[in-house]
């Protein structure tokens, strides 16, 4: 896809603007889609169809400071940058992405824990969205054991990067991950009525047409046979779209019929309560190594 073009066309040409993501990363394949950053102050994403291409555009700012964010800027192939901000923005944020993959790991790792505790509370109340906290851990963990390698986090390749990732003392809870996040029912049938649902669940929260990436990566997941890692992805998108509306919950009671299919809840609360403990004595290990 000529980037250069698509900035020109979408009226880009004023912002500074780079190209990041899987594309710049070295582990693409054909479901990636481009993702363009456009510095323009602004916030939110959205999807567009540009070449035959899927295009994310990130809109972002030169003043942030969250690790998280400032870490997906991290190695951007420069766009455009006239006035050289870009440049000197990403060579200050790559001077200091050791200290901000272990803050963006320790941020994770307090979410996780965080989850762990709306699980079981959850579980011994009405509230029934104990099992998707459930899961949100479990995302949060393998976030952190991701970024503790200096991993960008990249949902639809994390799963095989932490099967690759060397033994050591952290990456030992790699086995909590995979033991509690669900991998293991994940056959075509099921994945067909969690995208259906993990779409659903986008169109609703984001409002950005990300769901045709979403249906793009999960063609590409299961045409290749790759059903554990198109499993992981959607719990993955799920998990960042189900924080987004954590605060309203309350308000939201209708939601969780979709959410129980997206994330393919576990039905047995005893098993997830056993597995919030097992992903909570995980990260407070972890906490105790940094």
């Amino acid at each position: 896809m000529d980037v250069k073009k698509f900035i020109t066309d979408h009226e880009l040409t004023s912002f500074p603007v780079g190209l990041g993501g899987c594309r710049v990363s070295g582990i693409s394949d054909n479901s990636c889609d481009y993702d363009v950053f456009v510095f323009d102050g602004r916030l939110g994403e959205e999807t567009l169809k540009f070449e035959n291409e899927s295009v994310m555009i990130h809109h972002g700012s030169l003043s942030e400071t969250q690790s998280k964010q400032l870490l997906q800027y991290d190695g951007l192939e420069i766009i455009q940058d006239e006035s050289w901000e870009l440049r000197m923005f990403l060579s200050k944020i790559h001077k200091k992405r050791i200290l901000l993959y272990n803050d963006f790991a320790k941020n994770s790792l307090i979410e996780s824990l965080f989850c762990c505790q709306k699980t079981k509370e959850s579980i011994h109340s009405t509230d029934q969205f104990g099992p998707c906290w459930q899961k949100c851990a479990v995302f949060y963990l393998a976030d952190a054991i991701s970024s503790l390698n200096h991993q960008r986090i990249s949902p639809s390749h994390m799963l095989d990067v932490l099967r690759k990732l060397e033994k050591n003392q952290i990456n030992d809870y790699i086995s909590t991950v995979t033991q509690t996040v669900g991998i293991e029912r994940a056959t075509p049938p099921l994945l067909e009525r969690m995208l259906k649902s993990t779409i659903g669940f986008s169109d609703l929260v984001e409002k950005n047409n990300h769901s045709q990436i979403i249906q793009q990566k999960f063609d590409y997941f299961v045409n290749n046979s790759m059903l554990a890692d198109c499993y992981f992805y959607l719990g993955w998108i799920n998990k960042e779209n189900f924080v987004k509306i954590k605060d309203n919950l309350n308000r939201e009671q209708d939601l969780i019929h979709i959410l129980k299919v997206a994330f393919d809840v576990e039905a047995d609360l005893n098993l997830v309560e056993q597995q919030a403990n097992s992903i909570e004595k995980s990260c407070n290990a972890i906490l105790g190594f940094l």
